[in-house]
């Protein structure tokens, strides 16, 4: 069935049921790629995929179901076991449908999602432009293109609707390069498809992976710290859990209570901004319908806000910041960044690696899901990079561990680069951040 046609049908069920209060919520995904392997197609696959959820008031509870079975009889179900489901909830939390924002973005044109043959050509040509790049580059080399198209509904009983459609094309290689019987590996990811982006990429990701072959030990001791925007993007990543409000409230963040507190040196503003433009997928209302907005989470070190969806919005007696997230249209309703990014600084990498003097510049970082517990802020993780001797970048190195607690590393980043670098996300949820510096770091080497 159409969504129009569902979505009356849920309206009906839940008029005959006596159900008020509710919102219909529809997801459709759509994904297709193509890879090889050396200079050769490897394999394509397309698969597409959805369902509706269906989320109601009863009796000032909350009740949830969702189907992938898309007919007239199983709408009627579907409102039953939400209503059911409703019952059976516990808790005394404030629950929500929302009546719409004043205003909201005009949504953007979606671009087109590319055809097979395209993704097939693509991954092609990004394999062959890699083996191009340098005589090092060797077996196991292998590229993809991906395509994926994401529609959204929402529609609830206030009368809004709302709608969202977004496609995204990337290209992803994994490039390997052997000399003397060594092998180095580097991975990266460009959101295009066109040539002069697949050159680019190839030429950069297979010049990284060179520029590991090698790298040597470092020893264990205090170091200034320059990590890569990349790197500094991925810290980002991996803790931004800890501005989640929910999160806060269930005693899982240490920020709780610290808005309007210094938490960061005065050269950190960190940025959530839905339609920022380096963001590969936008969206103008949140999962509960609420208009999302670009804000500042930390404004020259000072915590500004923590993300909200309605219901933690409301047991903090504050608005929320329309940062509500459904990871699938089954999914309960969380929390989510949408393009959370540090903003740039005022020194280029140049100007960062001077000011370090003596010390590591970090492009590598391997293990954050086991290395890093996002509730203390505390992280030890497996790095490679490069020396830096009297301000200069200097010979590669590999198999170092970097410790510290990302709490304290807010505070004691000393300088921020101009050179944000937003990375790729097949969703709504994208990071950014540019090179930062961070003095007297603890590093196990040999």
């Amino acid at each position: 069935m159409e969504f129009e046609a569902l979505k009356q049908a849920l309206i009906d069920a839940a008029a005959q049921a006596g159900i008020a209060q509710y919102e219909i919520y529809y997801m459709e995904t759509a994904e297709s790629s193509a890879t090889t392997f050396q200079h050769e197609l490897k394999g394509v696959s397309s698969a597409r995929s959805g369902g509706i959820c269906f989320r109601c008031i009863v009796g000032g509870k909350m009740g949830y179901a969702s189907t992938e079975l898309l007919e007239a009889d199983e709408m009627v179900e579907l409102v039953s076991r939400a209503a059911t489901a409703a019952t059976m909830i516990e808790n005394d939390d404030k629950v929500f449908i929302w009546g719409g924002s004043p205003t909201y973005r005009s949504p953007e044109a979606a671009k087109p999602m590319a055809e097979m043959p395209t993704l097939t050509k693509s991954a092609l040509a990004l394999a062959e432009a890699a083996y191009a790049a340098d005589a090092r580059v060797t077996d196991g080399t292998e590229a993809t293109a991906v395509t994926e198209e994401v529609t959204i509904h929402l529609v609830n009983s206030t009368g809004l609707e709302l709608s969202n459609h977004v496609a995204v094309n990337a290209a992803v290689l994994e490039a390997i390069v052997s000399e003397d019987e060594e092998k180095q590996v580097a991975f990266d990811i460009a959101a295009s498809l066109d040539a002069e982006n697949l050159n680019a990429l190839a030429a950069k990701t297979v010049g990284n992976a060179c520029a590991m072959l090698g790298a040597g030990g470092i020893e264990t001791g205090k170091y200034n710290i320059v990590f890569s925007a990349k790197q500094a993007r991925s810290i980002l990543s991996t803790f931004s859990s800890v501005f989640s409000s929910k999160n806060a409230q269930q005693g899982l963040s240490l920020l709780a209570g610290k808005e309007g507190e210094v938490i960061a040196a005065p050269c950190v503003t960190i940025v959530d901004d839905p339609a920022h433009p380096a963001a590969n997928a936008h969206t103008h209302f949140d999962a509960e319908g609420v208009a999302t907005a670009r804000k500042n989470v930390i404004e020259a070190g000072v915590l500004k806000t923590l993300l909200y969806n309605l219901q933690t919005a409301a047991k903090a007696g504050v608005e929320t910041t329309g940062n509500a997230s459904k990871g699938s249209y089954a999914s309960p309703v969380g929390i989510s960044p949408y393009c959370f990014c540090l903003e740039a600084g005022e020194h280029n990498l140049d100007n960062l690696l001077a000011q370090a003097g003596d010390g590591i510049y970090v492009t590598e970082m391997k293990g954050f899901h086991a290395g890093a517990d996002a509730v203390t802020g505390d992280f030890s993780i497996e790095c490679a990079g490069f020396r830096i001797e009297g301000g200069k970048l200097g010979g590669p190195l590999k198999s170092f561990t970097v410790a510290g607690n990302f709490f304290s590393l807010l505070k004691e980043i000393a300088a921020v680069a101009d050179n944000v670098e937003v990375g790729f996300s097949g969703g709504f949820t994208c990071f950014g951040a540019p090179a930062i510096l961070v003095p007297g770091m603890s590093v196990a080497g040999k």
